[in-house]
């Protein structure tokens, strides 16, 4: 059983504290704000451009997947017991994420790494690999293709707007960033998952959760209601019990 790691409490909310900012790719750059948030629209035709792909509602047939899109759907809603065997690591800024050339993401269009199988293990690789996109100069064309529409969509976009882009690790200023190390699909249905992440950091482990529906023929990020794209991530020590691990 994970135990949470008793911390001397940091000054301020989780998301400015810098440990949890660095702990993975997408927790660097994914920052929420208190309080009142005004909404703002582009000015110079950027959402029409980013929504412009793969994945539009004007692209996908209906009940079908985008085109050119296939993957090993075989594993039904069966939980799995162990990661894909054909995982393998790319780099998605400063970020390694895994990739599975059954279960997704199979293809890959600018920034978007998109098309994952629709199975528990496509869900976990979806929350895995989706919000690690949000760090670079592409996140709004990742947010307009792989965020579910709404209102918690557009709070992320106008929070993710007020921080820089990085887009390589050197941008990071050489600052140390965790890695994924497992997940963990604790709810599952046809239309939509509830997947854990669990992160290696340099204190530990690090547990964030990440819900995601199926729309459009693949599997999108269902944002909070505050435009958190993730659960508040937890401290935790001990055995990952519960977590299947991706393997090396």
């Amino acid at each position: 059983m994970l135990i949470r790691r008793e911390r001397r409490p940091e000054d301020g909310p989780y998301w400015t504290q810098r440990n949890w900012q660095l702990s993975a790719g997408f927790l660097a750059l994914v920052v929420l704000l208190g309080g009142f948030v005004a909404l703002t629209s582009d000015k110079d035709g950027a959402t029409a451009a980013a929504s412009d792909g793969p994945l539009s509602g004007t692209s996908v047939p209906r009940d079908g997947r985008p085109e050119g899109c296939r993957t090993d759907d075989s594993a039904g809603d069966a939980q799995p017991t162990s990661a894909p065997k054909d995982i393998s690591w790319h780099t998605l800024g400063i970020a390694k994420v895994p990739v599975s050339a059954s279960a997704g993401p199979t293809r890959t269009s600018g920034p978007l790494r998109w098309c994952y199988a629709h199975t528990p293990a496509g869900a976990a690789l979806a929350a895995t690999v989706i919000p690690s996109q949000m760090s670079g100069s592409g996140w709004k064309t990742v947010s307009r293709q792989q965020v579910v529409a709404g209102r918690g969509r557009d709070l992320f976009e106008f929070q993710r707007s007020t921080v820089p882009d990085i887009d390589s690790a050197a941008q990071s200023g050489g600052a140390s960033v965790g890695s994924y190390a497992g997940f963990s699909v604790t709810s599952y249905t046809r239309r939509e998952a509830n997947v854990g992440l669990l992160i290696r950091t340099g204190q530990g482990y690090a547990t964030t959760g990440i819900l995601l529906r199926w729309d459009g023929g693949d599997w999108k990020v269902l944002p909070n209601d505050d435009g958190s794209l993730h659960t508040p991530v937890t401290a935790v020590q001990g055995n990952p019990n519960g977590y299947i691990l991706w393997g090396v």
